[in-house]
């Protein structure tokens, strides 16, 4: 993904809810996970899916907090804080219940990048975490 737009429409983010910022950052994340499977080259749909399953899923995303929290600005701390703090009003159903609030915070902070117009430090993040993930090997067809 060249370049993520936020085409403007909102012009504060950081007075938006965290629950809110965590619900646009879980497409925002889906959406580069996806692009990040497509880009190593062709593989059976099925097999897509369940890899990017595995890459947006809660615990998924509390391991990529891990990766890059040495790497967040102070601003971008505190915003994950939010979200990691925000009160749920549904439990995960598979997850313990602090790896689904690092997930929130992580989807959260994307979230507000995204909101905020920020792509480059979007994509940089989202580099970081899969640069650690082992995710890099290329899918042919056959395998």
């Amino acid at each position: 993904m060249e370049e993520i737009s936020s085409g403007g429409r909102v012009e504060r983010p950081q007075l938006m809810s965290p629950l809110a910022l965590a619900f646009v950052g879980d497409g925002v994340y889906g959406l580069l996970a996806r692009e990040h499977l497509a880009s190593l080259g062709n593989a059976p749909v099925g097999r897509l899916h369940s890899r990017a399953v595995e890459l947006v899923s809660a615990k998924a995303q509390s391991a990529a907090y891990e990766r890059i929290a040495g790497l967040l600005t102070e601003e971008e701390a505190a915003v994950y804080r939010r979200g990691r703090n925000a009160n749920t009003t549904r439990s995960p159903k598979h997850t313990e219940l602090a790896v689904y609030r690092r997930a929130t915070g992580v989807e959260a902070l994307f979230g507000w990048l995204y909101l905020s117009g920020r792509a480059q430090r979007l994509r940089q993040l989202f580099d970081a975490i899969l640069d650690t993930s082992g995710t890099e090997e290329k899918e042919t067809e056959e395998g």
